[in-house]
């Protein structure tokens, strides 16, 4: 099995701590903010912690239908998310699994910087193409973007 592994920084104005507890009321606000991406992010099992597993529904932006992940990891103080999707045509059908860890780090200005690595576990030697992963990053990048907009927008949430 192999695996390609893609990663993204996109610098942040807002602290660290703020980002997070955006990202923290994704599932409500990614569809609000980018519905061409997100029709609609459901929980299907659990409480939003750790084990929780979720279904997206994707908008018409994304070549893909829908995805379920379990949350792998929660860290609150470390400002860190991890996640993977085990289930859905996002995989592909070449896929085992696309793990995503996020990570927003404080920066010396007061700012922060949104880390997000994502590992796509091959189920052998086809991979996704290079169109895709980039197709892929942008989304996250817009993602970001307009969910750290409406953070800003909206200081009185967070």
């Amino acid at each position: 099995m192999s695996s390609i592994t893609t990663e993204i920084e996109i610098p942040s104005s807002f602290p660290a701590d703020k980002v997070f507890k955006v990202f923290s009321d994704f599932d409500s606000i990614a569809p609000k903010v980018n519905p061409e991406v997100f029709k609609s992010i459901e929980i299907v099992e659990g409480n939003g912690g750790v084990g929780t597993i979720k279904v997206f529904t994707f908008g018409e932006a994304v070549p893909f239908t829908s995805g379920k992940y379990k949350v792998d990891a929660v860290d609150p103080s470390n400002f860190s998310y991890t996640y993977s999707f085990f289930e859905g045509d996002n995989l592909m059908g070449i896929l085992d699994s696309i793990t995503n860890q996020i990570k927003i780090v404080p920066s010396a200005d007061g700012g922060s910087i949104f880390k997000q690595t994502i590992v796509y576990n091959c189920k052998g030697n086809e991979k996704p193409t290079e169109d895709i992963l980039q197709v892929e990053k942008e989304i996250y990048e817009k993602t970001f973007k307009a969910i750290e907009a409406y953070g800003i927008a909206h200081p009185e949430n967070y």
